[in-house]
């Protein structure tokens, strides 16, 4: 049996993932940034083969229960850096453990021999930090894929900003490593859109959902996406779950960082299928999947399928 560790794993996208592996045969490691709040990773408990689970207390932050955590892993996903929108502190809350964190993260697994592959999830703001308007230069016709130059702005939301910096310190690392024992391979999802596994009321990619259903805008940057009827791509966490564990179990995939999405649709349209209402517009597809459809044999769902499942 293969061990597994998942930072993040009990958050909306990594409870997904969290049940894959167990369902799948791996005994899995899930992180807890603080094990007495068992309310977090409790659900993960009930899922298929959970006496397979164990939740172990990890800050990224801290490089001896890193160290801890990934001891003993064939596998290590990570998934654990801060998804939030309403922000205080951009360095304490996002740039510190999302960049720092990646960076202990990547000093760990070079001393760990046990390990054969890690994936880190990422985000689309590694291509485009102005997510989900498009990156300078582009216009409204035009897809982003791969191998375009990705786009950082300064004006970007310190989310996306952190993200992007975290994706070139792990690509930096990887031309700076070129004989490690693992192999690295990147998944950077669109907006991830689904039913949660847990109950929990801190999930982003959640709220973002209820946000848009019920028309609620909490903050300028949720306003914004109304007024503009942004359109957004979407893509079901199921998909994103099924992606992370091909990566983990495909070789030659090093230095690859593949773009998980499927649809993209307007605001207004997104609202009108969490409503169980049919969409006026059309959908496109601007982040184009093509590389992961054919290297991690995913087969992508249309929006209506995580959107329904939202509300099931």
């Amino acid at each position: 049996m293969k061990t597994v560790g998942i930072i993040g794993g009990s958050g909306f996208i990594g409870s997904h993932t969290t049940l894959k592996f167990l369902e799948e045969g791996y005994k899995v490691k899930v992180s807890a940034t603080d094990i007495s709040k068992t309310e977090k990773y409790n659900h993960l408990k009930a899922l298929p083969n959970a006496e397979n689970l164990e939740i172990l207390p990890l800050k990224v932050e801290n490089k001896s229960q890193l160290r801890e955590f990934v001891k003993g892993c064939d596998i290590v996903v990570h998934g654990g850096t801060p998804f939030q929108l309403d922000v205080q502190d951009p360095k304490l809350e996002l740039f510190d453990p999302t960049i720092k964190g990646t960076e202990n993260f990547l000093e760990i697994v070079n001393e760990t021999p046990s390990i054969e592959k890690v994936v880190f999830v990422a985000s689309v703001a590694a291509y485009n930090t102005n997510f989900p308007m498009l990156p300078d230069g582009k216009n409204l016709d035009d897809t982003i894929d791969e191998n375009d130059t990705p786009f950082m702005s300064e004006e970007s939301h310190p989310y996306a900003q952190a993200k992007f910096i975290a994706n070139q310190t792990v690509e930096k690392f990887i031309k700076e490593h070129p004989n490690t024992n693992f192999e690295i391979t990147s998944v950077s999802p669109v907006a991830v859109m689904g039913k949660s596994l847990s109950s929990r009321e801190d999930s982003t990619s959640s709220g973002l959902q209820f946000l848009f259903k019920n028309k609620i805008a909490p903050n300028p940057f949720v306003q914004m996406l109304f007024d503009t009827d942004a359109e957004f791509a979407v893509v079901d966490v199921k998909d994103v779950a099924n992606g992370i564990y091909s990566a983990s179990n495909k070789k030659g995939l090093n230095g690859k960082n593949y773009l998980l999405s499927a649809e993209s649709w307007k605001v207004s349209d997104i609202s009108a299928m969490l409503n169980g209402e049919k969409p006026s517009g059309q959908t496109r597809i601007v982040y184009k999947n093509d590389e992961a459809q054919k290297d991690l044999e995913i087969e992508f769902s249309p929006a209506i399928v995580p959107l329904t499942e939202f509300n099931s």
